[in-house]
Protein backbone atom coordinates (compact mmCIF):
# COMPACT_ATOMS: atom_id res chain seq x y z
CA UNK A 1 0.00 0.00 0.00
CA UNK A 2 1.23 3.42 -0.52
CA UNK A 3 2.10 5.68 1.90
CA UNK A 4 0.56 9.04 1.91
CA UNK A 5 3.28 11.55 1.98
CA UNK A 6 1.19 14.66 1.01
CA UNK A 7 -2.61 15.96 2.03
CA UNK A 8 -4.41 18.60 -0.63
CA UNK A 9 -7.39 20.88 1.04
CA UNK A 10 -10.08 21.99 -0.77
CA UNK A 11 -10.18 25.50 0.63
CA UNK A 12 -14.37 26.32 0.99
CA UNK A 13 -16.21 23.97 3.37
CA UNK A 14 -12.91 22.31 4.16
CA UNK A 15 -10.17 24.65 6.03
CA UNK A 16 -12.97 28.00 6.33
CA UNK A 17 -16.80 28.44 5.31
CA UNK A 18 -17.25 30.80 2.88
CA UNK A 19 -20.76 29.66 1.43
CA UNK A 20 -22.60 32.10 3.11
CA UNK A 21 -20.05 35.05 1.32
CA UNK A 22 -20.64 32.81 -1.85
CA UNK A 23 -24.57 32.71 -1.56
CA UNK A 24 -24.82 36.12 -0.67
CA UNK A 25 -23.16 37.75 -4.12
CA UNK A 26 -24.88 35.41 -6.00
CA UNK A 27 -28.06 35.53 -4.52
CA UNK A 28 -27.71 39.61 -4.74
CA UNK A 29 -26.11 39.57 -8.52
CA UNK A 30 -29.30 36.96 -9.25
CA UNK A 31 -31.77 39.76 -7.71
CA UNK A 32 -30.48 42.73 -9.70
CA UNK A 33 -30.80 40.74 -13.01
CA UNK A 34 -34.60 39.20 -11.79
CA UNK A 35 -33.75 35.97 -11.37
CA UNK A 36 -35.03 33.41 -9.15
CA UNK A 37 -32.18 31.86 -6.70
CA UNK A 38 -32.53 30.22 -3.36
CA UNK A 39 -30.43 28.06 -0.84
CA UNK A 40 -31.28 25.00 -2.49
CA UNK A 41 -30.07 26.09 -6.31
CA UNK A 42 -26.58 27.38 -4.00
CA UNK A 43 -26.23 23.55 -3.48
CA UNK A 44 -25.51 22.63 -7.14
CA UNK A 45 -23.23 25.65 -7.60
CA UNK A 46 -20.58 23.31 -4.80
CA UNK A 47 -17.19 22.45 -6.23
CA UNK A 48 -17.89 24.22 -9.87
CA UNK A 49 -16.66 27.37 -11.25
CA UNK A 50 -17.45 31.24 -11.58
CA UNK A 51 -18.67 30.45 -14.86
CA UNK A 52 -20.21 27.30 -14.44
CA UNK A 53 -21.97 28.29 -11.18
CA UNK A 54 -23.61 31.19 -13.36
CA UNK A 55 -24.57 29.07 -16.45
CA UNK A 56 -26.36 26.82 -13.59
CA UNK A 57 -28.36 30.30 -12.31
CA UNK A 58 -29.08 31.66 -15.93
CA UNK A 59 -30.65 28.19 -16.50
CA UNK A 60 -33.61 30.11 -14.80
CA UNK A 61 -33.42 33.60 -16.82
CA UNK A 62 -36.24 34.53 -18.95
CA UNK A 63 -34.07 36.58 -21.48
CA UNK A 64 -31.12 35.37 -23.17
CA UNK A 65 -27.02 36.65 -22.05
CA UNK A 66 -24.26 37.02 -24.52
CA UNK A 67 -20.95 36.29 -23.97
CA UNK A 68 -19.54 39.49 -22.61
CA UNK A 69 -22.64 39.67 -20.68
CA UNK A 70 -22.33 36.52 -19.28
CA UNK A 71 -18.73 37.86 -18.16
CA UNK A 72 -19.96 40.93 -16.94
CA UNK A 73 -22.41 39.09 -14.59
CA UNK A 74 -19.78 37.25 -13.61
CA UNK A 75 -17.04 40.03 -12.54
CA UNK A 76 -19.95 41.66 -10.97
CA UNK A 77 -20.88 38.77 -8.41
CA UNK A 78 -17.03 38.21 -8.48
CA UNK A 79 -16.72 42.02 -6.51
CA UNK A 80 -19.74 41.36 -4.21
CA UNK A 81 -17.88 38.08 -2.89
CA UNK A 82 -14.67 40.02 -2.53
CA UNK A 83 -16.28 42.61 -0.41
CA UNK A 84 -17.78 40.17 1.70
CA UNK A 85 -14.27 37.89 1.95
CA UNK A 86 -12.56 40.97 3.40
CA UNK A 87 -14.59 40.12 6.55
CA UNK A 88 -13.55 36.72 7.07
CA UNK A 89 -10.96 36.65 10.38
CA UNK A 90 -9.07 33.66 11.62
CA UNK A 91 -12.52 32.86 13.23
CA UNK A 92 -14.13 31.22 10.29
CA UNK A 93 -11.43 28.96 10.18
CA UNK A 94 -13.29 25.73 10.60
CA UNK A 95 -13.09 22.84 13.60
CA UNK A 96 -10.75 20.71 13.25
CA UNK A 97 -8.80 22.58 10.72
CA UNK A 98 -5.51 23.73 12.81
CA UNK A 99 -5.30 20.34 14.62
CA UNK A 100 -5.13 18.80 11.50
CA UNK A 101 -2.38 20.90 10.09
CA UNK A 102 -0.15 20.79 13.31
CA UNK A 103 -0.83 17.20 13.43
CA UNK A 104 0.64 16.53 9.78
CA UNK A 105 3.55 19.23 10.09
CA UNK A 106 4.39 16.88 13.25
CA UNK A 107 4.74 14.19 11.28
CA UNK A 108 6.41 15.84 8.29
CA UNK A 109 3.35 15.11 6.04
CA UNK A 110 3.52 17.94 3.31
CA UNK A 111 0.22 20.22 3.03
CA UNK A 112 -0.86 21.87 -0.01
CA UNK A 113 -4.41 24.14 -0.95
CA UNK A 114 -5.84 22.55 -4.25
CA UNK A 115 -8.72 24.99 -4.84
CA UNK A 116 -10.45 26.37 -7.85
CA UNK A 117 -10.98 29.89 -6.50
CA UNK A 118 -8.94 32.55 -8.10
CA UNK A 119 -9.55 34.00 -4.33
CA UNK A 120 -7.68 31.77 -2.79
CA UNK A 121 -4.63 34.36 -1.76
CA UNK A 122 -6.63 36.51 -0.27
CA UNK A 123 -8.95 34.15 1.71
CA UNK A 124 -5.51 32.37 3.13
CA UNK A 125 -4.34 36.19 3.94
CA UNK A 126 -7.47 37.40 5.64
CA UNK A 127 -7.64 33.95 8.18
CA UNK A 128 -4.17 33.79 8.67
CA UNK A 129 -3.12 30.87 7.13
CA UNK A 130 -0.84 32.49 4.06
CA UNK A 131 2.13 31.00 5.70
CA UNK A 132 0.95 28.08 6.39
CA UNK A 133 0.86 25.46 3.77
CA UNK A 134 3.75 23.76 1.43
CA UNK A 135 1.95 24.38 -1.64
CA UNK A 136 -0.73 26.45 -3.07
CA UNK A 137 -2.59 25.75 -6.09
CA UNK A 138 -5.94 27.76 -7.20
CA UNK A 139 -8.25 29.01 -9.55
CA UNK A 140 -5.14 31.19 -10.95
CA UNK A 141 -3.33 28.48 -12.03
CA UNK A 142 -5.38 25.90 -13.69
CA UNK A 143 -7.57 26.04 -17.33
CA UNK A 144 -10.01 23.53 -15.86
CA UNK A 145 -11.99 23.38 -12.55
CA UNK A 146 -12.77 20.25 -10.84
CA UNK A 147 -14.15 17.03 -11.88
CA UNK A 148 -11.02 17.92 -14.08
CA UNK A 149 -7.82 16.91 -11.60
CA UNK A 150 -5.88 19.28 -12.98
CA UNK A 151 -5.61 22.00 -9.69
CA UNK A 152 -4.71 18.59 -7.23
CA UNK A 153 -2.51 17.22 -10.04
CA UNK A 154 -0.96 20.59 -10.10
CA UNK A 155 -0.85 20.57 -6.05
CA UNK A 156 1.35 17.34 -6.29
CA UNK A 157 3.55 18.66 -8.60
CA UNK A 158 4.37 21.66 -6.34
CA UNK A 159 4.64 19.88 -3.63
CA UNK A 160 7.02 17.47 -5.46
CA UNK A 161 4.89 14.44 -4.61
CA UNK A 162 3.50 11.55 -7.12
CA UNK A 163 -0.41 11.51 -7.17
CA UNK A 164 -0.22 8.14 -5.55
CA UNK A 165 1.40 9.51 -2.73
CA UNK A 166 -1.14 12.30 -1.66
CA UNK A 167 -4.50 12.22 -0.45
CA UNK A 168 -7.11 14.44 -1.03
CA UNK A 169 -10.03 16.45 1.64
CA UNK A 170 -12.94 17.62 -0.19
CA UNK A 171 -16.86 18.80 0.75
CA UNK A 172 -17.97 18.24 -2.87
CA UNK A 173 -18.81 15.25 -5.04
CA UNK A 174 -16.73 17.11 -8.22
CA UNK A 175 -13.73 17.72 -5.52
CA UNK A 176 -14.01 13.78 -4.96
CA UNK A 177 -14.10 12.73 -8.47
CA UNK A 178 -11.68 14.84 -9.36
CA UNK A 179 -9.17 13.52 -6.49
CA UNK A 180 -10.55 10.05 -7.93
CA UNK A 181 -9.88 10.93 -11.32
CA UNK A 182 -6.08 11.89 -10.85
CA UNK A 183 -4.88 8.84 -9.24
CA UNK A 184 -5.36 10.48 -5.61
CA UNK A 185 -7.12 9.29 -2.48
CA UNK A 186 -9.89 11.71 -1.33
CA UNK A 187 -11.29 11.98 1.96
CA UNK A 188 -14.84 13.33 2.04
CA UNK A 189 -16.40 15.94 4.64
CA UNK A 190 -19.30 18.08 4.88
CA UNK A 191 -21.72 17.58 1.99
CA UNK A 192 -19.29 14.71 0.18
CA UNK A 193 -19.47 12.87 3.62
CA UNK A 194 -22.13 10.49 2.33
CA UNK A 195 -20.19 9.91 -1.05
CA UNK A 196 -20.01 6.39 -1.84
CA UNK A 197 -16.54 7.02 -4.13
CA UNK A 198 -14.55 8.73 -1.61
CA UNK A 199 -11.71 6.76 -0.04
CA UNK A 200 -12.59 7.91 3.81
CA UNK A 201 -15.45 9.88 5.02
CA UNK A 202 -16.17 12.28 7.78
CA UNK A 203 -18.72 14.69 8.41
CA UNK A 204 -15.59 17.27 9.07
CA UNK A 205 -11.77 16.88 10.00
CA UNK A 206 -12.77 17.72 14.11
CA UNK A 207 -14.35 13.94 13.71
CA UNK A 208 -11.55 12.65 11.03
CA UNK A 209 -8.66 10.60 12.10
CA UNK A 210 -5.75 11.51 9.07
CA UNK A 211 -3.19 9.63 10.77
CA UNK A 212 -4.83 6.29 10.28
CA UNK A 213 -5.27 7.44 6.85
CA UNK A 214 -1.93 8.02 6.24
CA UNK A 215 -0.92 4.24 6.70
Amino acid sequence: MTLIRGVIFDLDGVIVSTDDCHYRAWKRMADEEHIAFDRADNERLRGVSRMESLAIILERATVPYTDAQKAALAARKNEYYVELIHSLTPADILPGALETLAALKTKGVKIAIGSSSRNTPLILKQIGLDKAFDAVADGNGITHSKPDPEVFLLAARLLGLAPADCLVVEDADAGVQAALAGGMKALGVGSAANNPTATYRAQSLAEADLTAMLR
